[in-house]
């Protein structure tokens, strides 16, 4: 039986890195106090971009020169380029054709980009391995996630300006006929929160042609717990279909977006701590990218070894989640 695993996995990140003092610092000229903010979301530091040569295109270079190097490939021996932003730097051409051409990937690769928000690559990973079982020409894919977030963070408003992190991940997937690798994924979506984070705030149309502003993310607050029903019912659905307990599974590489929702999925279900990968506090909040550098972190730290049942779950802004199974 074909199944599709995960190769290799590497990172980058922004050069600078920014502890809580700068923001705390910020946020007091303005009459705000966000110690507690910066508590319940567990930052500490966070790697920005602080100039202009830098952008989300070159950090998915260079974390996909990385995987390349670790993994022992080039570029020739890619089959497929899934590219995952919701701050792509262009938006013609596709940012996977930037990559393209910077490993001189070969002409009849698949690329192509995809947006789910913060969710984008753990779903380019669930879509690229289907779509591998299925395409026997398909073998190696390469997927990555990148996002320029303090881009388009507001300095007026502590979620985003605060919080965000600047660096990607990238993943090589290959064809196996060893019995381990993808195993199975969920989805859950609630469109009715829709206008809760919008970029641009008032569509591109409205910023391209009538002056309206693309300068910052729109972050409406909202009850972020709220999402958590929800992930308890997707966690314990996957792992019953799949004949798994929650004891099963080795590791959670979970959002990095905020450490209380972390902190109340382990208590819920009794993780211990050995199980929990947390990078958030030296990252910031990285979006799509964030449950794979907590992955690439468990397993330079010797956390996650070959044969460990991982478990991702991430929730991209609107809401949409995914949950899903991958034997490392």
């Amino acid at each position: 039986m074909t199944n599709i695993k995960i190769k290799a996995v590497d990172v980058y990140h922004a050069k600078k890195q920014v502890d809580n003092e700068v923001y705390l610092e910020h946020f007091q000229k303005q009459g705000k106090d966000i110690t507690n903010f910066l508590n319940i979301m567990g930052r500490k530091k966070r790697y920005v971009i602080d100039n202009l040569e830098e952008n989300t295109n070159t950090m998915a270079i260079e974390a996909t020169n990385r995987v390349l190097n670790k993994a022992g490939l080039e570029g020739k021996d890619i089959d497929m380029i899934v590219f995952s932003s919701q701050v792509p730097e262009m938006t013609v051409p596709t940012n996977a054709m930037f990559v393209h051409h910077a490993i001189h990937a070969r002409k009849d690769t698949v690329i192509f980009d995809m947006n789910a928000n913060c969710a984008g690559m753990t779903i380019g990973v669930e879509q690229a391995s289907r779509y591998m079982k299925s395409n026997p020409h398909v073998n190696t894919a390469l997927v990555i996630g990148s996002d320029y977030l303090s881009l388009v963070a507001d300095p007026n408003d502590a979620m985003t300006y605060a919080n965000f992190g600047d660096a990607s991940a990238a993943i090589i997937l290959e064809k196996t006929e060893e019995d381990t690798g993808f195993i199975d994924a969920m989805f859950e979506v609630d469109s009715s929160n829709r206008n809760n984070i919008l970029y641009p705030a008032k569509g591109l149309s409205q910023a391209i042609k009538a002056g309206e502003s693309a300068d910052s993310m729109l972050w409406l607050p909202f009850d972020g717990a709220m999402s958590l029903p929800y992930t308890y019912e997707m966690f314990e659905a996957i792992l019953k279909r799949n004949q798994l307990t929650i004891d099963d599974v080795d590791v959670f590489c979970l959002s990095q977006f905020a450490k209380v929702n972390i902190d109340k999925i382990q208590e819920h279900f009794d993780i211990t701590d050995e199980k929990i990968i947390y990078v958030g506090d030296e990252y910031g909040y990285t979006g799509t990218s964030s449950p794979f550098i907590a992955l690439h972190e468990g397993i330079e730290s010797g956390r996650i070894k070959r044969g460990d049942l991982v478990l991702f779950w991430t929730i991209g802004g609107g809401h949409e989640f995914i949950t899903m199974l991958y034997r490392y």
